[in-house]
């Protein structure tokens, strides 16, 4: 009977150890499999941090650029006249350095018309271009109706947010310092934007096209040259004209179509764009109940019986 549980004892001794053995082999592949899994969710933590660091860096240089182009200086956000007697026309306030009307009255102001005035108006804005860091940006010609100013974007540097109107802050500084400038000047201007060929997406949701995208840039451009100290009455129209004048017409969506334009006219072009646009001159019969009105007739006082003769042999036929 001794023997017999001493037997018993022995194989009970041993089925314990065996089972303890298995224990030990189960919670050691436990481990491991833990261990990897918060490697991975470490290394996963780590990446999401990265990418976060990297995009909160960005949203950070871009705010710095839109403050530097649409907040510093001395303009502020436009205020709405919203008075029965005013209009929802933006009212932007201007800054004057002395070369504006002052004190004692306005300043005298400096008439652009002939090719050699023109070209010394040219020079002074590439200097300030120039000095910008801009001057691959600016390209000045004269032409018969003025110096046409054109300031477009290139591979390195753009002149606006892509797809937005707001100017970056180079453009916007650039602008602000043309001001001054163009307060000294007789001259009125043409503002016209141009984009390139790009469309938008879901355009019919949005009411977004070229044609808005242009217009508003044409204008965020004149509140940048008013707050540098531009008059208002310097602007004789502000026209978007999308992608429908290519600088390159082989590929329409280059950066130099994307492009604001100051075309600054010689006076006598001036009264001939003002003429096209305001009140109809005096009328001159053509045939029974068709008459026509000679545009500007009124401002320059021109004889146009040649061209009304004209217009009546051609009905006459």
């Amino acid at each position: 009977m001794s023997k017999l549980n001493d037997k018993h004892h022995d194989q009970t001794i041993v089925k314990r150890g065996g089972g303890k053995h298995d224990h030990d082999e189960h919670g050691g592949a436990w481990k491991v499999a833990f261990a990897d899994f918060c490697l991975a969710l470490l290394s996963l933590f780590l990446v999401l941090w990265l990418m976060a660091a990297r995009e909160k860096e960005a949203a950070q240089n871009m705010l710095k650029d839109l403050s530097a182009g649409q907040l510093e200086g001395p303009g502020k956000r436009p205020d709405i006249d919203s008075s029965p007697s005013g209009s929802l026309i933006e009212r932007f306030p201007t800054m004057h350095d002395g070369t504006g009307p002052g004190k004692d009255g306005q300043a005298a102001k400096v008439s652009y018309d002939s090719p050699a005035d023109l070209a010394a108006l040219s020079k002074k804005l590439e200097k300030m271009s120039e000095d910008a860091g801009l001057a691959s940006n600016l390209e000045a010609t004269v032409t018969p109706f003025g110096l046409r100013v054109m300031l477009h974007d290139t591979d390195k540097q753009g002149m606006f947010m892509r797809g937005s109107a707001l100017p970056t802050g180079r453009f916007a500084r650039l602008l602000q310092k043309m001001g001054p400038l163009f307060a000294q000047m007789e001259n009125q201007m043409l503002i016209v934007g141009h984009t390139d060929s790009v469309k938008y997406n879901f355009t019919e949701r949005t009411g977004m096209s070229n044609w808005s995208l242009s217009t508003n840039r044409a204008m965020a451009a004149r509140a940048q040259l008013l707050t540098g100290g531009m008059r208002a009455d310097s602007v004789l129209q502000v026209v978007g004209m999308a992608d429908r004048a290519p600088i390159d017409e082989a590929r329409t969506d280059a950066d130099v179509n994307r492009r604001i334009e100051l075309m600054i006219l010689t006076r006598a072009q001036s009264r001939t764009v003002a003429a096209m646009f305001g009140a109809p001159g005096a009328t001159q019969p053509l045939a029974d109940g068709v008459s026509v009105s000679a545009a500007g007739a009124r401002e320059s006082g021109e004889d146009s019986s040649g061209e009304m003769k004209t217009l009546r042999g051609q009905l006459a036929k």
